[in-house]
């Protein structure tokens, strides 16, 4: 899959692309892993958590983030790491939970420190402000943490494990 991409980006591109598929990887794995998130954010907002925005929130990035924590272990950081397996799975969850912080706090600063809820705003304008502060905002500065200290914390070395490679890789 990866390579198949690559081969589709033109020169000089590629060659950047080639240097950076770990942040390819990872970037691949936090849009699949948004969507996982907005849908289960905008499902459970919408029906049983609909008074409830951030723990429909919270719910969703834990959701995501197991899913995260799968796909990048096997494929964005596979050959890095080197830590036993349920070492690495709790600093991963540790910086995630930081993250989920780091996710909820733009969504957490539009609710309740700029007030954009109803009755201040439209429903529609309550909507846009979620979106536009839990699932693009958030979402971004929550992916630069998690690459920042994934790469420091959980998956520091590189080339430690055996590499295998994979018909997706």
């Amino acid at each position: 899959m990866v390579e198949s991409a690559l081969a589709a980006i033109p020169e000089p591109y590629r060659a950047l692309a080639i240097k950076h598929r770990e942040l390819l990887k990872f970037g691949m794995v936090g849009g699949t892993t948004w969507v996982i998130d907005t849908t289960v954010f905008l499902v459970l907002k919408s029906t049983v958590l609909s008074s409830k925005p951030l723990t429909a929130k919270i719910i969703a990035v834990l959701v995501a983030t197991i899913v995260s924590y799968v796909l990048n272990r096997e494929w964005s950081f596979r050959t890095r790491g080197g830590r036993e397996t349920h070492h690495e799975a709790m600093l991963f969850f540790v910086i995630s939970g930081i993250g989920v912080a780091v996710y909820t706090a733009p969504l957490a600063v539009s609710r309740y420190l700029l007030d954009l809820q109803i009755p201040n705003v439209s429903p529609f304008g309550q909507e846009v402000a979620d979106f536009v502060s839990g699932q693009i905002i958030g979402t971004l500065v929550g992916m630069a943490f998690r690459w920042w200290a994934f790469r420091r914390y959980v998956f520091p070395d590189q080339d430690v494990r055996r590499q295998v490679p994979t018909a997706q890789d």
